[in-house]
C-alpha cells in the first residue's frame, strides 16, 4: 500500500455507479467530468485512480484528464470485477460512506426519532413542536411536510435559539431519508440545548410512503440571526466543539496550508448559505452549503 492521497473515481452514470462500487469511490460520469473534476481533484499531480465495471469508462476518462494537465493517473486494472474476484467488498447505492457514518452516530450515541405515524399524530394535535427541514433550501422547497421550516443542517445550531425560544418545544429534524436528520438532531443535542430533540426517522420518504400529504413550493426560512441568538449559538460552537474534539485553525496556519498546496490537497469550505457566500468569502474556498456538506 502506497501512502500519500489517492483520489479514487468511478466514470459511470450515477445509476449504474449506485448498483456496484467501491466503498471510496466519488462517482464523476464521463458526461460531468469538466464541471466535476477540478473541485473534487484541484492538485493536478494528485494519484489518481479510475475505476469502472467493464465498460471502457475509465480509460476514456484519463485521456480527458491527461488534457487537462493530471499527470498522475491510473485504472484500476480488471475494474470492480476484479476488484470483488480478489475477495474485497463491493457496494450499492450512492454517499454510502455518509450514510453509514449517521447509523454509526445514531447507534453510538443513541439519537432519539420519531416515526411519520407519531409525528403526524403530533402535527395534528396541536402539540407544543418545531420541524426543521435539514436539507438545502432547494430540496425543502421541492416537497417538505407540513410546518416544516428550511433550516440547512449547518444553520440548526446558529439558528436554534431564535427558532425555539421555549425549553419546553419538542424539536424533530428531518430530512429526505435518515442521514442528514440523524447528524442534524445529534449536532442539536451535542450543542447541550435542553429541549426534547429527535430526527425523523426515513425522513419524508417515510411520510410519503405513509400516504401523508407534502408541500410544494414551500417557502418558511429563518429570521436574520438577532444578536442574542449569535451569542447563544456561539456559546453553543463552543460546546459541540469541545465535546467532538474539533479544532480551530487562525489565519497564519491557514496561510501555511495553503503554501503546501504543491504537496498536499487543501479543501476550503464555507458552509454558508449561497447568498452569504456570494456576498463575500476567503478567496479560494468554495461553497458547501450545510444541507449538502
Amino acid at each position: 500500500m502506497m501512502a500519500g492521497e489517492i483520489a479514487l473515481l468511478d466514470a459511470r452514470e450515477e445509476g449504474v455507479f449506485a448498483r456496484r462500487h467501491l466503498l471510496m469511490a466519488s462517482v464523476v460520469p464521463l458526461s460531468r467530468l469538466e464541471l466535476l473534476i477540478d473541485d473534487l481533484v484541484p492538485r493536478r499531480t494528485t494519484r489518481v485512480v479510475w475505476s469502472d465495471d467493464g465498460d471502457g469508462s475509465a480509460l476514456r476518462a484519463i485521456e480527458r484528464m491527461h488534457g487537462f494537465g493530471y499527470q498522475n493517473v491510473a485504472v484500476l486494472e480488471g475494474g470492480i470485477a476484479a476488484w470483488e474476484a480478489a475477495g474485497y467488498r463491493v457496494y450499492s447505492g450512492v454517499h454510502v460512506p455518509s450514510k453509514a457514518f449517521a447509523e454509526v452516530v445514531e447507534h453510538e450515541a443513541g439519537t432519539p426519532y420519531v416515526s411519520a405515524p407519531e409525528l403526524k399524530a403530533l402535527i395534528d394535535s396541536g402539540a407544543d413542536i418545531a420541524i426543521f427541514d435539514s436539507r438545502s433550501y432547494e430540496e425543502y422547497h421541492n416537497n417538505s411536510i407540513p410546518t416544516a421550516i428550511s433550516v440547512p443542517g449547518a444553520e440548526l445550531v446558529y439558528r436554534f435559539a431564535d427558532l425555539v425560544p421555549s425549553v419546553n418545544t419538542t424539536v424533530i429534524v428531518n430530512c429526505g431519508g435518515r442521514t442528514r436528520s440523524i447528524i442534524g438532531a445529534q449536532a442539536l443535542r451535542n450543542a447541550g440545548f435542553p429541549n426534547k430533540i429527535m430526527s425523523l426517522k426515513d425522513g419524508t420518504m417515510a411520510w410519503h410512503l405513509a400516504g401523508y400529504g407534502v408541500i410544494n413550493g414551500a417557502v418558511l426560512r429563518p429570521p436574520a440571526v438577532s444578536e442574542a441568538g449569535r451569542q447563544a449559538s456561539t456559546k453553543a460552537a463552543a460546546r459541540v466543539a469541545a465535546h467532538c474534539d474539533i479544532r480551530s485553525i487562525d489565519k497564519a496556519m491557514l496561510s501555511a496550508w495553503r503554501s503546501e498546496a504543491e504537496q498536499r490537497t487543501l479543501y476550503v469550505l464555507d458552509v454558508r448559505t449561497p447568498e452569504e457566500y456570494e456576498a463575500g468569502h476567503l478567496a479560494g474556498a468554495r461553497s458547501a452549503p450545510g444541507g449538502q456538506l
